[in-house]
């Protein structure tokens, strides 16, 4: 009998991982009953503010350590980041959503705004321009999955505008709020950074792309792609944000649950 299929397929031990970084299909042909896998799903991470303006939000994350799978073909959607703001009176986009079938759904991450309006609510809130609002985390828990999202930061006093919110933690004046470190591949990797706001440079840690200085008058750096990063916001001066990074789904089993006691796949080793 086949072992199951899709992603991007690696082994840690007697482990076996799927690494989803685009949209397809996750077939298991069967799975040992009372078995369980480690599900992670990380949403697209919200475009930064233009003009001065916010990071990014963040990727919604869920995270299931002992998810009772079966057998079946379930669909994965990978969600791609949001695009930078291109006019100050327009935020950065959401990021799309990530799923696993129906079962697990993370929230696409929050636009960053400009001075001119309040940040979007995402997966992670995206950071306001000075003297705006920012955005919220709607990340819900689902299905027994844990959920990682916070809000963006309120922009201050001119010039400062907020940091997109982490799935570790809220942005800030100063930086895009922290991601979460999660070791489903392996190895601890850092996911969900919120994008860093126009003068604080500074993005999440998990893939948070870098907001403009006034040094460097530029656009807002991109979110790393697959980590779910926010944007960083751009420059004053009609400078765009940077985009937001993508999301990614992993799965995690113990290789032996998805062989038949009766198999033969052994049978030549």
């Amino acid at each position: 009998m086949a072992l199951p299929t899709g992603g991007t397929i690696t082994t840690d031990g007697l482990y076996t991982v799927h690494k989803f970084t685009s949209s397809g299909n996750f077939v298991v042909p069967y799975f040992k009953a009372g078995a369980t896998a480690a599900v992670l799903v990380v949403a697209g991470g919200g475009g930064g503010g233009s003009n001065g303006g916010g990071g990014g939000g963040a990727g919604g994350i869920l995270y299931h350590s002992g998810y009772s799978l079966s057998s079946g073909t379930f669909t994965i959607t990978v969600g791609a980041g949001g695009n930078g703001a291109t006019d100050r009176n327009a935020n950065g986009t959401n990021g799309n959503n990530s799923s696993f079938s129906t079962t697990f759904v993370a929230y696409g991450g929050g636009g960053g705004s400009s001075s001119s309006l309040n940040a979007s609510n995402g997966g992670s809130g995206g950071g306001a321009g000075y003297g705006k609002t920012a955005g919220s985390a709607t990340q819900n828990s689902q299905n027994g999955a844990t959920a990682y999202g916070n809000n963006g930061s309120n922009g201050g006093a001119y010039p400062a505008s907020g940091g997109g919110g982490g799935a570790g933690g809220v942005g800030t004046t100063s930086a895009g709020g922290v991601g979460i470190a999660n070791s489903i591949t392996g190895s601890s990797v850092y996911y969900g950074g919120g994008g860093g706001a126009w003068q604080s440079d500074l993005g999440g840690n998990g893939g948070g792309g870098q907001g403009a200085t006034t040094t460097n008058s530029s656009n807002g750096s991109p979110g790393t792609a697959n980590t779910g990063g926010g944007g960083g916001g751009g420059a004053e001066n009609d400078y765009d944000g940077g985009k937001g990074g993508s999301g990614v789904l992993i799965v995690r089993y113990l290789t032996t649950d998805a062989i038949p006691a009766s198999s033969n796949f052994f049978a030549f080793f």
